[in-house]
């Protein structure tokens, strides 16, 4: 099939993670023999197999701006297009079958944002978003909390993981501190903050040797004690990173899926959430991993630093349960959907 992806992210240009899961998409539709081109205002990373269509980004507005600059792009030749998002002004432009994917809801997020410029931001996205979901043929989404928000779901297809990437190490192949992983931004709805307060004010008291590896930029303050913040890293560390943590945490108000915390599982490394729609999904409520509320998420994480058993339980269950989200798996439920 000749396959056209839109995303206003790749991870060439962006730590977003919608940009993550196009990436790794693409480059499994090529090695099933597939020509995919993916329109981005993002070039093309070392590793893609597929080819970039580059839309200049704009200066203020960037993302309604990409939507907007969409219609000028040639889909004349393609089987298929499937819009990961900003996708709202395609009404009337002739196009292939159409499948749009939600990563999230606007709604929910806008729900959950902290301040009002944010809120008034995501309001605007939900109404184009709302309106997306009566532009194209078909319509997908990665999780059922999202499939509760967006109107006109037909299909849930989850986010996948590389399970050649992302794999376990032995456990005597940890790390010799008790060491937590966070992956995200420090303030919003991903809440690093969160999690630095617990570290500091809980688990360091308790566990002084203990470790927060941060792939984020640092607190405020610059990070303290037992603290290791990355800001972004190639793919090959952030693999051995999820490999050697005793445990992963993302304490996130919101996540539409969350692709971290399946990355996590399938490098055996047990998850700590909180109760995020996204999180209860994955990890069904708690049975592949912890997800504590706010004020018990300190007393969680030394629970499962110190709790050899809990971990090697929580990594088995965590193993079986990436195989959900093989990319095998994935691929072949999109290419069911791109055929019709």
């Amino acid at each position: 099939m000749k396959i056209a992806i839109s995303s206003l992210y790749l991870p060439a240009g962006s730590k977003i993670g919608v940009g993550h899961v196009v990436h790794h998409l693409s480059n499994e539709l090529v090695k099933r023999g597939h020509e995919v081109t993916v329109f981005s205002q993002c070039g093309a990373s070392d590793d893609s197999l597929y080819k970039v269509v580059q839309i200049p980004a704009r200066q203020k507005l960037a993302t309604f701006g990409f939507a907007w600059d969409l219609r000028g792009a040639d889909f004349r030749g393609f089987d298929v297009l499937n819009a990961h998002g900003d996708d709202w002004f395609l009404w009337g432009k002739k196009r292939p079958r159409h499948v749009h994917t939600f990563h999230g809801s606007c709604l929910a997020e806008m729900i959950h944002s902290r301040t009002l410029t944010q809120k008034a931001r995501m309001a605007a996205l939900a109404a184009c978003e709302t309106q997306s979901a009566f532009l194209g043929d078909f319509n997908t989404t990665v999780s059922e909390n999202t499939r509760r928000y967006v109107p006109r779901i037909h299909r849930v297809i989850p986010n996948g993981v590389s399970l050649e990437t992302f794999t376990p190490l032995p456990l005597n192949e940890k790390s010799k501190e008790p060491s937590i992983l966070f992956v995200g931004s420090m303030y919003g709805r991903k809440r690093g903050d969160l999690l630095v307060r617990a570290f500091r004010e809980q688990v360091l008291p308790q566990i002084p040797d203990a470790q927060l590896w941060g792939v984020s930029d640092p607190p405020e303050d610059g990070g303290k004690t037992g603290e290791n913040w990355l800001g972004r890293v190639p793919l090959e560390q952030l693999r051995d990173l999820f490999a050697r943590a005793w445990v992963f945490c993302l304490p996130s108000s919101y996540e539409g899926f969350g692709v971290p915390y399946i990355e996590a599982m399938a490098s055996g490394t047990p998850v700590v959430a909180s109760p995020n729609v996204g999180a209860k999904e994955v990890l069904q409520n708690g049975k592949f991993g912890a997800i504590p509320e706010d004020e018990k998420l300190g007393e969680t994480l030394l629970h499962a630093l110190q709790n050899e058993s809990w971990r090697r339980e929580t990594r088995e269950k965590g193993l079986e349960r990436a195989q959900d989200f093989s990319w095998e798996r994935v691929c072949a439920a999109y290419l069911e959907t791109y055929r019709g």
